[in-house]
């Protein structure tokens, strides 16, 4: 087992720290607005995903180290030392799309400010998940760690925000269909496995970063709450069917079925290796 240094593992916690005292912020605000019961709901539910962020963020600490197709100057991976900017800030979008989903469980009154920190909370995390992997390339700080936490936060995010958006009326439930894929995705790798299948690698591909980069613009607006649902769900339809298209394209991919290969898709790095993503990755 890899040693975590004692330095890092009092960042993470000081980390913990500090999405610990956002929440109670945030909690406090909603009791002044929606009343004791109604915080203590939103704490409940933020606290789910908020869990498994930290959760996550705790067990892959000793991968906080160089890819290893990078080389070092020892030519070893030691663990890092600091949880580095570009780490904070993954996992800061977790805090944020774990706050998001807390309004799954409570509905401000309209026209209350409070209906607009969804859509200004999940489209922060968008924003971010821009930076974080740019961050860490110019900074030098790629990490197995960022990788494996930005695929991770994607992931939740793509999750927390349709969920609330559907329990709000904002968008149709088929929409989930989007949360859904990525698990049967990775289960019907799993079965081919289990069957002693082929599973090759998942190809590198431009059109996946653009689609997951349309969704969010897409869950963004549709949580804002000024367009009416009647226009928000045939719009759903219109971005959805590509990227449960890309989902099946990329299965057939790593089946075997079929080579797939974009144009431009040798300058995208999308392995867990790779350090942090660009953001973006549906998978």
């Amino acid at each position: 087992m890899t040693r975590v240094p004692r330095a890092l593992r009092a960042q993470y916690w000081l980390l913990v720290a500090g999405f610990a005292v956002g929440g109670v912020g945030t909690a406090w605000g909603l009791s002044a607005a929606l009343g004791h019961a109604g915080a203590l709901r939103w704490v409940v539910a933020a606290a789910v995903p908020l869990a498994y962020v930290v959760g996550f963020l705790g067990r892959h600490l000793d991968a906080n180290h160089r890819p290893s197709g990078v080389a070092s100057a020892d030519g070893g991976q030691p663990v890092r030392g600091t949880v580095g900017v570009a780490n904070a800030v993954t996992a800061t979008r977790g805090w944020l799309y774990a706050a998001v989903f807390g309004f799954v469980a409570v509905s401000p009154p309209v026209g209350s400010w409070w209906r607009w920190l969804p859509a200004a909370w999940y489209g922060s995390g968008v924003v971010l998940d821009t930076v974080d992997g740019a961050l860490a390339r110019r900074v030098g700080r790629r990490t197995v760690l960022g990788a494996r936490l930005d695929l991770a936060t994607d992931t939740l995010g793509f999750l927390c925000a349709p969920l609330v958006a559907v329990a709000w009326g904002r968008l149709p439930v088929w929409y989930l269909s989007l949360s859904l894929a990525r698990y049967v995705f990775k289960l019907a790798c799993w079965v081919r496995r289990r069957r002693g299948r082929h599973v090759g690698d998942l190809p590198p591909s431009r059109s996946r970063r653009l689609l997951a980069g349309m969704q969010m613009l897409f869950i963004t607006v549709a949580l804002v709450p000024v367009l009416p649902a009647a226009v928000v769900t045939p719009i759903a339809g219109i971005v959805l069917v590509p990227s449960l298209v890309v989902f099946g394209r990329d299965y057939c991919a790593v089946a075997g079925y079929f080579g797939v290969r974009d144009e431009g898709d040798a300058v995208e790095d999308t392995s867990e290796t790779g350090g942090n993503a660009e953001g973006g990755s549906l998978r």
